[in-house]
């Protein structure tokens, strides 16, 4: 076997039978490569749709799963190590990826040696997006995300996998690229390994909920300040402080009886917040239903945001604020 490609999941039965079918359709040796599902967690709805999949014998359909749920970079973790391939190729279940995708990768590794590939991925948005596809469409300027890229199992034994701390989705795709870079392994870039990530639907209000991700920068920060420094630079806003100062500033001057520090305290929070409202309807779709979204979730946000990333701060004993 030379390739074993790795789809973490987790319900979401729709999402992967579209990525399983473009992984089926891949113009490479059927009998060179291999598909591994793993569930993150106990998912007999996932393994009816890997049943339906059982009937090929080339390329080779697995299903697995983890005992209970620790997020993606577990699930791939668990994927890789049990997988038969020299070359360890990863996508997600809301993606499809191009018919060449494999012969892409392949051709621009040697299996025996240590090396990383990342590809490019393509999110189809309008041109005037939710502020949700927005966010997504920024996978497109990634420099390593797990939505494409491979590694030879040689270079993911060297530097040690998918670091399972990163409970979600996120940065655990930054964690390895660093500890690839760190490791001296080459992180090669090629363009002909395309993959598209259509923009799921989402739920009203998600941006609140997507918030706590940001956790996870405090511990990507804490194991690599500097190239974390150099490559990403994400921080709390200072918008976002702004926003809180202002706050702050009017329950203050309510509290005390201070009439103009509740005045400067309410104005400072209010044109802070239109601001900010304002900056993510720029380009963004201007529709009643979305419009109204952005402005209760922009209330939300700073406070939200601000707390997750102390909570990181003091969980990873980081000054990261």
């Amino acid at each position: 076997m030379l390739v074993s490609v790795i789809v973490p999941t987790y319900r979401r039965p729709d999402l992967l039978k579209n990525c399983l079918k473009a992984l089926l359709l891949q113009k490479f040796d059927r009998h060179l490569y291999e598909v591994i599902v793993v569930s993150d967690g106990p998912d007999p709805e996932t393994k009816i749709i890997l049943d339906a999949f059982a009937g090929y014998d080339c390329p080779i359909f697995r299903f697995l799963q983890t005992p209970k749920k620790k997020g993606p970079a577990a699930a791939r973790n668990y994927g890789w190590q049990n997988a038969y391939g020299k070359v360890i190729a990863f996508t997600d279940d809301d993606c499809l990826p191009d018919a060449y995708w494999l012969n892409a990768l392949v051709a621009n590794c040697n299996p025996n040696e240590y090396i990383a590939l990342t590809g490019k991925v393509t999110v189809p948005i309008g041109k005037r997006p939710t502020d949700y596809e927005q966010n997504t469409a920024n996978l497109q300027t990634a420099d390593f995300i797990t939505a494409n890229c491979a590694c030879t199992k040689n270079a993911l034994i060297k530097a040690g996998g998918f670091d399972e701390q990163f409970g979600m989705a996120w940065r655990e795709d930054s964690d390895l690229e660093f500890k690839l870079i760190n490791n001296n392994i080459p992180v090669k870039k090629v363009e002909s390994a395309l993959v598209v990530h259509p923009v799921r639907k989402s739920r009203w209000g998600v941006s609140i909920s997507e918030q706590k991700k940001t956790m996870y920068n405090a511990l990507l920060y804490k194991k690599h300040p500097e190239l974390y420094n150099k490559k990403i630079k994400v921080k709390t806003p200072v918008l976002y402080y702004l926003i809180l100062s202002g706050v702050l500033m009017t329950l203050t001057g309510i509290i005390a009886s201070g009439h103009q520090l509740t005045i400067v305290g309410f104005a400072t929070w209010l044109c802070a917040t239109v601001y900010f409202i304002a900056k993510r309807l720029y380009t963004t779709k201007l529709s009643l239903n979305h419009i109204s979204e952005m402005v209760v979730t922009s209330l939300v946000i700073p406070f939200v945001s601000v707390f997750w990333q102390w909570y990181g701060a003091v969980k990873y004993r980081v000054l990261f604020i």
